[in-house]
């Protein structure tokens, strides 16, 4: 199987958005969750076009932004640069009040609380066209098309996301990892 950067290199649609990313110049920001797991279940599934990109979720850290301003700017900043993209912003310094969880340390350790372990995957790209990865998980399970439940969440949750998701509609060779 390819790896996320050979599959996100023969995507250009997906190239030009982590590029509209980095063109803001956002504290350690990354574009994750089903802009880089949809991908690799399509090339599992070997879909001949790509599944529609619901949301773009942008993922950033920065704990000085104390009034949670930095997201709306960067959204605004992102959507000036490409309306059409169905851009979703978060600063994960903040995320843990809705979670309920203890403060989280960075954008990798936010990540590391969501509830598959396939969406805590997240890429960016610099000035050098390096692709980036952050996966507290790794990669590996979603490689082998799982959908593995993060025991930091209830499974509850969990099942209710696969279903209301269709995941396993849309993707019928994904089996949910026991």
């Amino acid at each position: 199987m390819q790896s996320i950067q050979h599959l996100l290199l023969q995507d250009s649609q997906r190239l030009r958005i982590l590029n509209l990313l980095a063109a803001i110049d956002l504290k350690d920001a990354y574009i994750a969750a089903g802009f880089v797991r949809n991908m690799v279940w399509d090339a599992l599934h070997e879909k001949s076009t790509a599944t529609p990109l619901n949301d773009v979720d942008v993922v950033f850290f920065d704990a000085n932004d104390k009034n949670n301003s930095l997201a709306e700017k960067a959204l605004n900043s992102l959507k000036q640069l490409d309306s059409s993209v169905p851009w979703q912003v978060k600063n994960q310094a903040h995320m843990h009040l809705i979670n309920n969880d203890r403060p989280y340390l960075n954008t990798f350790d936010a990540m590391s609380f969501w509830p598959e372990k396939e969406t805590a995957i997240a890429v960016s790209i610099n000035a050098k066209k390096d692709i980036k990865i952050l996966a507290p998980f790794g990669t590996e399970t979603l490689f082998k098309g799982l959908i593995t439940h993060n025991p930091k969440r209830s499974r509850t949750v969990f099942l209710q996301r696969v279903n209301s998701k269709g995941w396993l509609d849309t993707w019928p060779k994904l089996q949910i990892n026991k």
